[in-house]
Protein backbone atom coordinates (compact mmCIF):
# COMPACT_ATOMS: atom_id res chain seq x y z
CA UNK A 1 0.00 0.00 0.00
CA UNK A 2 1.11 3.58 -0.62
CA UNK A 3 1.66 4.25 3.08
CA UNK A 4 4.48 1.70 3.10
CA UNK A 5 6.38 3.73 0.55
CA UNK A 6 5.75 6.92 2.54
CA UNK A 7 6.98 5.34 5.77
CA UNK A 8 10.14 4.22 3.98
CA UNK A 9 10.75 7.73 2.69
CA UNK A 10 10.32 9.11 6.18
CA UNK A 11 13.31 7.06 7.32
CA UNK A 12 15.78 8.56 4.84
CA UNK A 13 18.94 9.88 6.52
CA UNK A 14 17.86 13.06 8.28
CA UNK A 15 21.14 14.90 8.01
CA UNK A 16 21.27 14.42 4.25
CA UNK A 17 17.69 15.61 3.88
CA UNK A 18 18.35 18.68 5.98
CA UNK A 19 21.23 19.61 3.68
CA UNK A 20 19.06 19.06 0.62
CA UNK A 21 16.39 21.42 1.99
CA UNK A 22 18.84 24.25 2.28
CA UNK A 23 20.48 23.45 -1.06
CA UNK A 24 17.07 23.44 -2.78
CA UNK A 25 16.07 26.65 -1.06
CA UNK A 26 19.40 28.29 -1.89
CA UNK A 27 18.49 29.79 -5.29
CA UNK A 28 15.31 31.36 -3.93
CA UNK A 29 17.14 32.70 -0.90
CA UNK A 30 19.96 34.08 -3.04
CA UNK A 31 17.60 35.73 -5.52
CA UNK A 32 15.48 37.48 -2.91
CA UNK A 33 16.74 40.75 -1.42
CA UNK A 34 17.21 40.55 2.32
CA UNK A 35 14.04 41.75 4.04
CA UNK A 36 13.85 39.64 7.22
CA UNK A 37 10.15 39.02 6.66
CA UNK A 38 8.22 35.88 7.54
CA UNK A 39 7.76 35.26 3.80
CA UNK A 40 11.51 35.22 3.30
CA UNK A 41 12.25 33.19 6.42
CA UNK A 42 9.83 30.48 5.30
CA UNK A 43 11.47 30.00 1.90
CA UNK A 44 13.21 26.95 3.39
CA UNK A 45 9.75 25.41 3.98
CA UNK A 46 8.84 25.85 0.32
CA UNK A 47 11.85 23.79 -0.79
CA UNK A 48 9.82 20.72 0.18
CA UNK A 49 6.24 22.03 0.37
CA UNK A 50 6.31 23.87 -2.95
CA UNK A 51 6.19 27.59 -3.82
CA UNK A 52 3.89 29.43 -1.39
CA UNK A 53 3.26 26.10 0.33
CA UNK A 54 1.19 24.79 -2.61
CA UNK A 55 2.44 21.18 -2.02
CA UNK A 56 5.18 19.17 -3.69
CA UNK A 57 4.38 17.41 -6.97
CA UNK A 58 5.35 13.99 -5.58
CA UNK A 59 2.30 13.89 -3.29
CA UNK A 60 4.39 13.31 -0.17
CA UNK A 61 4.91 16.84 1.14
CA UNK A 62 1.44 18.31 1.74
CA UNK A 63 -0.02 21.71 1.04
CA UNK A 64 0.37 24.36 3.73
CA UNK A 65 -1.29 27.35 2.07
CA UNK A 66 -4.73 28.19 3.38
CA UNK A 67 -4.95 25.50 6.03
CA UNK A 68 -6.34 26.64 9.41
CA UNK A 69 -3.67 28.33 11.50
CA UNK A 70 -4.49 26.31 14.59
CA UNK A 71 -4.08 23.06 12.68
CA UNK A 72 -0.73 24.09 11.21
CA UNK A 73 0.45 25.26 14.63
CA UNK A 74 -0.53 21.99 16.28
CA UNK A 75 1.27 19.97 13.59
CA UNK A 76 4.44 22.02 14.02
CA UNK A 77 4.25 21.33 17.75
CA UNK A 78 3.57 17.65 17.11
CA UNK A 79 6.66 17.30 14.92
CA UNK A 80 8.83 19.23 17.35
CA UNK A 81 7.57 17.40 20.42
CA UNK A 82 7.46 13.83 19.08
CA UNK A 83 3.81 13.12 18.34
CA UNK A 84 4.57 13.02 14.62
CA UNK A 85 7.73 11.37 13.38
CA UNK A 86 9.80 12.84 10.58
CA UNK A 87 13.37 13.59 11.57
CA UNK A 88 13.92 16.43 9.12
CA UNK A 89 10.93 18.36 10.46
CA UNK A 90 11.95 17.67 14.05
CA UNK A 91 15.48 18.98 13.45
CA UNK A 92 14.25 22.12 11.75
CA UNK A 93 11.64 22.90 14.41
CA UNK A 94 13.44 21.82 17.59
CA UNK A 95 15.06 25.22 18.31
CA UNK A 96 11.94 27.27 17.52
CA UNK A 97 9.65 28.78 20.14
CA UNK A 98 5.90 28.34 20.33
CA UNK A 99 5.44 31.99 19.34
CA UNK A 100 7.57 31.60 16.22
CA UNK A 101 5.76 28.40 15.23
CA UNK A 102 2.48 30.27 15.52
CA UNK A 103 3.86 33.04 13.31
CA UNK A 104 4.80 30.46 10.66
CA UNK A 105 1.36 28.84 10.93
CA UNK A 106 -0.47 32.14 10.59
CA UNK A 107 1.63 33.13 7.57
CA UNK A 108 0.83 29.97 5.59
CA UNK A 109 -2.81 30.01 6.73
CA UNK A 110 -3.20 33.47 5.24
CA UNK A 111 -1.96 32.51 1.76
CA UNK A 112 -4.68 32.22 -0.88
CA UNK A 113 -3.39 30.28 -3.86
CA UNK A 114 -5.42 28.05 -6.19
CA UNK A 115 -5.58 24.29 -5.87
CA UNK A 116 -4.69 22.06 -8.81
CA UNK A 117 -7.36 19.88 -10.39
CA UNK A 118 -7.55 16.38 -8.87
CA UNK A 119 -5.66 13.62 -10.66
CA UNK A 120 -7.69 10.93 -12.43
CA UNK A 121 -8.48 8.02 -10.12
CA UNK A 122 -7.82 4.36 -10.84
CA UNK A 123 -10.22 3.21 -8.12
CA UNK A 124 -13.25 1.14 -9.07
CA UNK A 125 -16.77 2.52 -8.86
CA UNK A 126 -17.51 0.30 -5.86
CA UNK A 127 -14.42 1.52 -3.98
CA UNK A 128 -15.44 5.12 -4.66
CA UNK A 129 -18.99 4.46 -3.45
CA UNK A 130 -17.62 2.92 -0.25
CA UNK A 131 -15.34 5.91 0.27
CA UNK A 132 -18.14 8.40 -0.28
CA UNK A 133 -20.34 6.59 2.25
CA UNK A 134 -17.63 6.70 4.90
CA UNK A 135 -16.85 10.37 4.26
CA UNK A 136 -20.45 11.58 4.20
CA UNK A 137 -22.26 9.08 6.45
CA UNK A 138 -19.69 7.14 8.46
CA UNK A 139 -20.61 3.69 9.73
CA UNK A 140 -22.92 3.74 12.74
CA UNK A 141 -22.60 -0.01 13.30
CA UNK A 142 -18.87 0.39 13.96
CA UNK A 143 -19.20 3.80 15.62
CA UNK A 144 -17.26 5.42 12.78
CA UNK A 145 -18.34 9.07 12.44
CA UNK A 146 -18.68 10.72 9.05
CA UNK A 147 -15.59 12.69 8.06
CA UNK A 148 -17.78 15.73 7.37
CA UNK A 149 -18.82 15.81 11.05
CA UNK A 150 -15.45 17.33 11.98
CA UNK A 151 -13.90 18.41 8.68
CA UNK A 152 -16.94 20.38 7.50
CA UNK A 153 -19.69 19.68 5.01
CA UNK A 154 -17.54 21.08 2.19
CA UNK A 155 -14.53 19.15 3.56
CA UNK A 156 -12.39 22.30 3.44
CA UNK A 157 -11.76 22.21 7.20
CA UNK A 158 -13.09 24.19 10.15
CA UNK A 159 -11.22 27.12 11.68
CA UNK A 160 -9.16 27.29 13.74
CA UNK A 161 -7.97 23.70 14.20
CA UNK A 162 -9.50 21.20 11.75
CA UNK A 163 -7.85 20.68 8.35
CA UNK A 164 -9.57 20.20 5.03
CA UNK A 165 -9.51 16.81 3.34
CA UNK A 166 -9.77 17.94 -0.27
CA UNK A 167 -6.81 18.83 -2.47
CA UNK A 168 -4.62 16.12 -0.93
CA UNK A 169 -3.18 13.22 -2.94
CA UNK A 170 -4.42 9.71 -2.26
CA UNK A 171 -0.91 8.57 -1.29
CA UNK A 172 -0.61 11.28 1.34
CA UNK A 173 -4.05 10.57 2.82
CA UNK A 174 -3.29 6.84 2.92
CA UNK A 175 0.06 7.48 4.58
CA UNK A 176 -1.36 9.70 7.33
CA UNK A 177 -4.32 7.47 8.14
CA UNK A 178 -2.00 4.48 8.02
CA UNK A 179 0.40 6.22 10.39
CA UNK A 180 -2.40 6.74 12.92
CA UNK A 181 -3.44 3.11 12.60
CA UNK A 182 0.16 1.95 13.10
CA UNK A 183 0.71 4.29 16.06
CA UNK A 184 3.28 6.38 14.19
CA UNK A 185 1.23 9.56 14.38
CA UNK A 186 -0.40 10.97 17.49
CA UNK A 187 -2.14 14.16 18.57
CA UNK A 188 -3.16 15.90 21.78
CA UNK A 189 -5.21 13.65 24.07
CA UNK A 190 -7.94 12.66 23.64
CA UNK A 191 -6.66 11.60 20.23
CA UNK A 192 -9.91 11.40 18.28
CA UNK A 193 -8.30 10.41 14.98
CA UNK A 194 -6.54 7.48 16.61
CA UNK A 195 -9.90 6.22 17.93
CA UNK A 196 -11.64 6.66 14.56
CA UNK A 197 -8.92 5.06 12.46
CA UNK A 198 -8.70 2.09 14.83
CA UNK A 199 -12.22 1.13 13.66
CA UNK A 200 -11.31 1.34 9.98
CA UNK A 201 -9.85 -1.47 7.88
CA UNK A 202 -7.08 -0.83 5.36
CA UNK A 203 -9.74 -1.23 2.68
CA UNK A 204 -11.82 1.50 4.35
CA UNK A 205 -8.81 3.81 4.44
CA UNK A 206 -8.04 3.22 0.78
CA UNK A 207 -11.68 3.80 -0.21
CA UNK A 208 -12.01 7.07 1.71
CA UNK A 209 -8.63 8.33 0.46
CA UNK A 210 -9.42 7.39 -3.14
CA UNK A 211 -12.76 9.20 -3.10
CA UNK A 212 -11.43 12.31 -1.35
CA UNK A 213 -8.45 12.64 -3.68
CA UNK A 214 -10.76 12.51 -6.70
CA UNK A 215 -12.97 15.42 -5.59
CA UNK A 216 -12.55 18.96 -6.95
CA UNK A 217 -12.39 21.89 -4.58
CA UNK A 218 -15.52 24.04 -4.18
CA UNK A 219 -15.51 27.64 -5.38
CA UNK A 220 -14.48 28.75 -1.90
CA UNK A 221 -11.75 26.58 -0.43
CA UNK A 222 -11.58 28.50 2.85
CA UNK A 223 -12.23 26.61 6.11
CA UNK A 224 -15.70 26.90 7.61
CA UNK A 225 -16.04 29.13 10.65
CA UNK A 226 -17.94 26.57 12.76
CA UNK A 227 -18.55 22.85 12.95
CA UNK A 228 -21.66 21.61 11.13
CA UNK A 229 -24.73 20.58 13.08
CA UNK A 230 -24.70 16.95 14.19
CA UNK A 231 -26.58 14.56 11.94
CA UNK A 232 -29.48 12.67 13.58
CA UNK A 233 -28.05 9.94 15.80
CA UNK A 234 -24.47 11.19 15.54
CA UNK A 235 -22.43 11.59 18.71
CA UNK A 236 -20.21 14.59 19.46
CA UNK A 237 -16.48 13.86 19.35
CA UNK A 238 -14.03 14.97 22.02
CA UNK A 239 -10.84 15.92 20.21
CA UNK A 240 -7.81 17.25 22.05
CA UNK A 241 -6.30 19.00 19.04
CA UNK A 242 -9.55 20.73 18.14
CA UNK A 243 -11.42 21.72 21.30
CA UNK A 244 -14.89 22.82 20.28
CA UNK A 245 -15.05 25.62 22.85
CA UNK A 246 -12.03 27.40 21.37
CA UNK A 247 -12.88 30.62 19.56
CA UNK A 248 -11.64 31.23 16.03
CA UNK A 249 -9.39 34.07 17.22
CA UNK A 250 -7.74 32.20 20.07
CA UNK A 251 -4.42 30.39 19.85
CA UNK A 252 -4.53 26.61 20.28
CA UNK A 253 -3.36 25.17 23.60
CA UNK A 254 0.39 24.77 23.95
CA UNK A 255 1.85 21.30 23.85
CA UNK A 256 3.16 19.69 26.98
CA UNK A 257 6.70 18.47 26.40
Amino acid sequence: MAKTLSFARARVAHGFLACMVWIAAGPALAAAPFEDTIAQRTLACTACHGPQGRAAPDGYYPRLAGKPAGYLYNQLLNFRDGRRHYGLMTQLLDPLSDAYLMEIAQYFAGLEVPYPAPLPTKASAEVLRQGERLVKQGDAARQVPACVQCHGQAMTGVAPNVPGLLGLPRDYLNAQLGAWKAGQRRAHAPDCMKDVVARLSLEDINAASSWLAAQPLPASSKPASALPALAPGARPIDCGSAPQALSADAAPPKAVK
